[in-house]
């Protein structure tokens, strides 16, 4: 049995809060995603899993069917802007009275509370008001957006560890509890050496391009790719393996068996191994590497990461089909293993209106008819 597999999750979220929402599905729960009336089902893994309906919450009618399903609901994820759903009278200050027992996250950019709350924002805004975009690029030039949606992936991990701390806390209390996620504060608490460096030393980080930050790794040109190179782990044998092949230059010397004097000629070191890896290609100087116990890696394209050797053998990706072009697909599965109590990933996509008898007829109790009007009506 997963963890959460005798539990119900409404899920009014957009791409702010979809991942969350995913995650309790994989942990077993069951998710019914709430999306307006006409709006196709979003064909994307972060839906995979979860079963969906149509249903105007903008209505009477519509919050009247959501407060209903709330009866054994026991976990609410959304992402409206703050005070939306107050204003409709299904904020968490109102449904807190009728349901003890709900456990409700709201992810927001900025959270429910200060001068930020209202502003417009988006995943570019969220990373550069969260400190993230500062430290990305190469050195001297202006920040770079890091790749993809990482801010509201970020939100999404902290918002699924919160609800499971509430839900365990519910278990001695019996009661639920609001949480207020903001993305902002998320990528902010996760800058790691960024912040401990600048409030305990003062030292503000630069840029650094694909020099990690104390020069301990950096990417390295091939023949036929990338390569990601530790710079002073095992540093005699790099070096002897470089003057093998008359490419150590003056890194030979023993001043450079000094930690502090590598440091201090960064920049000579990383252009005397630039020059030594372009004569090799990317499997050459990994196999070599790993043989000699070097923590080195090749940077994988996508097309090689679904092929990777060590994610096919643990079954990682997941097979899916598209319910409506019957296309199949791959989604990342289960990033852990428990032994008991495992994380089963449901690849399936549902389709439009494919749930709405069971949930609004069988569940709800509604008739065939009042069920066609409801459509009509564009309530669901």
């Amino acid at each position: 049995m997963s963890i959460l597999s005798s539990y119900r999750v409404l899920d009014l979220t957009d791409e702010k809060g979809l991942f969350c929402a995913r995650l309790l599905a994989d942990m077993g729960a069951e998710v019914l995603r709430v999306r307006k009336p006409g709006e196709p089902v979003w064909r994307t893994a972060a839906n995979t899993g979860k079963k969906s309906i149509g249903l105007n919450i903008e209505t009477e009618n519509g919050r009247d069917l959501l407060r209903r399903l709330m009866i054994d609901t026991d976990i609410l994820v959304e992402s409206y802007p703050p005070g939306y759903l107050g204003s409709l009278g299904i904020g968490y200050g109102q449904l807190n009275p009728l349901f003890r027992q709900l456990v409700m996250a709201s992810i927001t950019d900025f959270g429910q509370t200060g001068p930020y709350r209202d502003f417009k924002s988006s995943n570019l805004v969220d990373t550069a008001l969260g400190g993230q975009a500062f430290v990305c690029g190469e050195p001297g030039q202006p920040p770079l957006k890091p790749f993809g949606s990482q801010s509201c992936l970020t939100a999404c991990l902290v918002a699924a560890n919160g609800i499971l701390l509430a839900l365990w806390k519910r278990h001695s209390t019996g009661r639920g509890q609001f949480i207020d996620i903001s993305i902002q504060e998320c990528l902010a608490g996760t800058l790691d050496h960024v912040l401990v460096r600048y409030l305990y030393e003062g030292v503000t980080a630069q840029r650094t391009g694909s020099l990690y930050w104390n020069n301990a790794f950096r990417i390295f040109p091939c023949q036929d790719g990338h390569i990601l190179l530790s710079l002073s782990h095992q540093w005699e044998t790099l070096i002897e393996w470089l003057d093998s092949e008359n490419m150590a230059d003056d890194l030979t010397d023993r001043k450079y068996l000094v930690e502090a004097e590598r440091q201090r000629n960064i920049d000579h070191i990383i252009s005397v191994l630039e020059k030594w890896t372009l004569t090799h290609r990317v499997n050459e100087l990994l196999e070599s590497g790993q043989l000699m116990r070097f923590p080195w890696a090749n940077i994988e394209s996508i097309p090689e990461v679904l092929e990777n050797p060590q994610l096919k053998d643990r079954g990682f990706f997941m097979e899916g089909t598209d319910p409506d072009s019957g296309k199949k697909y791959n989604i990342p599965g289960a990033p852990f293993k428990m032994s008991r109590s495992p994380w089963q990933v449901d690849p399936s996509l549902s389709q439009t209106g494919e749930y709405d008898r069971e949930i609004f007829c069988d569940r709800l109790g509604l008739k065939t008819n009042e069920l066609e009007k409801l459509r009509r009506d564009g309530v669901i």
